[in-house]
């Protein structure tokens, strides 16, 4: 199947997933994960109606920012590199997995000498896996304490990676306690918006809209199966 007629499935199933749930639509966006593939892919989910298109390295993500339409919202979801803050401030709209106190205050060194405001969200490692990164739970509100304290980082919300379960059911519960730490979030620090979840993928998105989530990142069901060893291929002509 082609780019575009992957893209009208994933909002068919997306919009089901909302509609059981009793939210919106519109609730959810779909957050387009092209990494490992070329911008012509990117390029291909943009015309089928993609807009918020997500990468996990930055040194990857600027030739595609570059490549697509100025209109298109980019959102860093990978692991930064506190030495790569530099490359990421101000050139995603969302920064998705701000996962220390340290990396957000290099964030707001760099947004400070640049003069702007870069939205992020707290990544959760909810699950408690030695192999993600994120807050965990305990160390959750004193952490969003101290970077809400940051003027140029504005706090959205939290984002989390579930579990590799074969059943989604299974990971029903992280996105159920994602959504529990941000609502008490909402009351210990009610000046940062915290409107956001971003939490489930292509195999458990329709579990965690049911839980909340506002915004899924999808890959695979959108742009294929990825080969091993993929990297990013030269970008098309830049025509902003």
């Amino acid at each position: 199947m082609s780019i575009s007629e992957n893209w009208s499935q994933v909002r068919t199933r997306v919009a089901a997933a909302a509609a059981a749930a009793g939210r919106p639509v519109d609730s959810v966006r779909i957050v387009a994960v092209s990494k490992t593939f070329p911008a012509s892919s990117a390029q291909a989910a943009y015309d089928a109606g993609a807009r918020v298109l997500g990468e996990n390295r930055v040194q990857e993500a600027l030739p595609k920012i570059e490549a697509l339409p100025g209109d298109a919202e980019w959102h860093l979801i990978g692991h930064l590199q506190t030495n790569k803050a530099r490359l990421a401030i101000g050139r995603f709209s969302l920064i998705h997995s701000v996962d220390s106190v340290r990396l957000a205050n290099e964030l707001q060194r760099q947004a400070e000498r640049q003069e702007l405001v870069q939205p992020i969200l707290l990544q959760v490692d909810v699950a408690g896996e030695d192999t993600k990164s994120g807050f965990a739970p305990a160390e959750l509100t004193a952490a969003a304490r101290d970077i809400a304290r940051l003027e140029r980082l504005h706090l959205e919300g939290l984002m989390t990676i579930g579990p590799p379960v074969d059943d989604p059911e299974d990971a029903r519960w992280v996105f159920r306690r994602l959504r529990e730490l941000r609502d008490g979030l909402r009351q210990d620090l009610p000046d940062a918006a915290w409107l956001e979840l971003s939490m489930g993928m292509t195999h458990d998105f329709e579990a965690a809209i049911q839980e909340g989530a506002t915004l899924v990142r999808v890959g695979r069901a959108i742009f294929g199966e990825r080969t091993a060893g993929a990297g990013a291929a030269p970008p098309l002509a830049a025509h902003r």
